[in-house]
């Protein structure tokens, strides 16, 4: 499973500026997901290979009233969703009451947890670290957050806590020039295909799951909920192996009654990071809402393979499902490679039919090509239509290799890659998923420049190579001369 780390402290210790650093963003990747980003923004992370979740919080002062005490109560619920606890102090204001109330709780909690000192923006790093010594926090480790300071320090720290990825072992397999795409064979080998059920709570998932496997493996009642845990089910049918993961549905905040869901959001974040393949349940009675759209945008984010599953189809009249139609072309184009199914999970109308789209979504995104294969695509892609001219100078894209998969990475190598425009990336993404018949998994490209040896060396001759070029160049201009008498 995927580790889950908090970012807890006091208002304005820099922990949302932490948050935008680890997580490469401006805000939440799913923004306003479950309508918590006023009080917990999840967003997706990565350092050195290890991925984990990322939980950005309100303040704790101590002294909350309305709604400071909601945000102070959020951190307290990201302290005990977390798997481990980054706690943000300031080093310019140095130790607080509340600062040794959070390192209280914390104690109290027995949570893996790092004290990071900070803004130590002209500040000796030692002076810090002896400010909060008495805390009994162990060594805090100073950084400077805004400005990117004493984060190596501290997230090799970190990583002491995170387990590695078991999939980025098998990134570094290379196809060998003439051989045929092939199957990685990965860690999801042994329990077959990992789906995540995901999507709001009563639309269907745990129903589904059932009607999938043809037996009442998971508790169905119709209360939004009820599924209070992740649950994994392996089985297999018609010889494959799958397994499958029945989240928890995410619910917005404001409905939120009973503490099993509170942290359903989390769970189901995780059990995208876990799976291979996302089917995303929707309520088609429903139609889009924007909390679908942030769901699908996290699943999109951390590369999975999608399939979109409509439920509750059946006693729709006619209009209404062109409605529907319509809804999800206009508001799920960015997700228009994935295959999106009809169906009855109640009634098992068009459930069959699941397998096969998850099956190609798979296959799609663990499959490797030789570079021979995609550097051949490439140069066809550029030969129908060329990159734009930059400043008088055409873009050249030289060749292409896989860089990663689950989803696909492509690397492409040239230069002046830096600015290439997003359209001609667009294309050359669509000329790759048409040729190669990619289908339900999302495509990354990523451009590395080449860069001239002889730049910046000067060429210098010798006396012999001077007198030869000058002998060359008399014989040349004699010639010259010869050709324009001879007019």
């Amino acid at each position: 499973m995927v580790p889950v780390i908090a970012l807890v402290g006091r208002p304005n210790v820099g922990k949302s500026t932490m948050f935008n650093r680890l997580t490469k963003t401006r805000d939440a990747i799913v923004g306003d997901l479950s309508g918590l980003t006023r009080d917990r923004q999840y967003g997706d992370a990565s350092w050195q290979g290890r991925s984990f979740i990322l939980i950005d919080t309100g303040g704790i002062t101590g002294d909350e009233v309305g709604m400071d005490e909601k945000m102070a109560e959020q951190s307290l619920m990201a302290i005990e969703e977390a798997d481990h606890v980054l706690f943000l102090v300031d080093a310019r204001a140095g130790m607080t009451a509340a600062d040794q109330m959070i390192a209280e709780h914390l104690r109290k909690r027995n949570k893996s947890a790092i004290l990071v000192a900070n803004k130590i923006d002209n500040i000796d790093p030692d002076v810090a670290r002896a400010e909060f010594s008495p805390m009994g926090m162990g060594n805090a480790i100073p950084v400077a957050g805004s400005q990117g300071r004493g984060i190596n320090a501290l997230m090799e720290a970190v990583l002491g806590h995170l387990p590695r990825d078991a999939e980025e072992e098998s990134l570094d397999q290379e196809v060998a020039e003439g051989e045929e795409a092939v199957r990685i064979p990965g860690p999801s080998e042994k329990d077959g295909i990992k789906i995540a059920i995901i999507g709001r709570p009563n639309v269907g998932k745990s129903t589904l799951v059932n009607r999938m496997l043809g037996e009442e493996r998971v508790v169905v009642y119709d209360e939004p909920g009820t599924t209070r845990d992740s649950i994994y089910i392996p089985f297999e049918r018609d010889g494959d192996k799958y397994t499958f993961i029945d989240t928890a549905g995410v619910r917005k905040r404001g409905k939120i009654h009973e503490e099993v869901e509170k942290f359903s959001v989390v769970k189901t974040l995780q059990a995208i990071k876990d799976a291979n393949v996302v089917i995303f349940v929707m309520d088609a009675r429903e139609g889009v809402v924007d909390h679908d759209l942030n769901l699908l945008g996290f699943a999109l984010e951390a590369g999975r393979a999608i399939v979109i599953a409509l439920n509750k189809w059946d006693g729709m009249e006619p209009g209404e499902r062109d409605y529907v139609k319509t809804e999800l072309e206009r508001r799920l184009f960015f997700v228009d490679f994935a295959d999106i199914h009809f169906i009855s999970a109640l009634h098992g109308t068009g459930v069959g039919n699941l397998y096969k789209s998850v099956q190609a979504a798979f296959k799609s995104a663990v499959t490797r090509w030789p570079t021979s294969r995609l550097t051949q695509i490439l140069e066809d892609a550029v030969s129908e239509h060329q990159p734009p001219l930059m400043n008088g100078r055409r873009i050249k894209l030289r060749y292409a290799h896989l860089g990663g998969a689950n989803p696909p990475l492509i690397v492409i190598h040239g230069n002046q890659t830096d600015k290439i425009p997003k359209s001609y990336s667009r294309y050359l993404e669509n000329t790759y998923r048409r040729v190669l018949k990619l289908v339900g998994t999302p495509i990354r490209i990523e451009y590395k420049g080449g860069e001239n040896p002889y730049e910046g060396k000067k060429n210098t001759l010798t006396d012999r190579q001077v007198n030869k070029k000058r002998r060359l160049m008399s014989h040349h201009k004699k010639a010259e001369k010869k050709r324009r008498d001879k007019r």
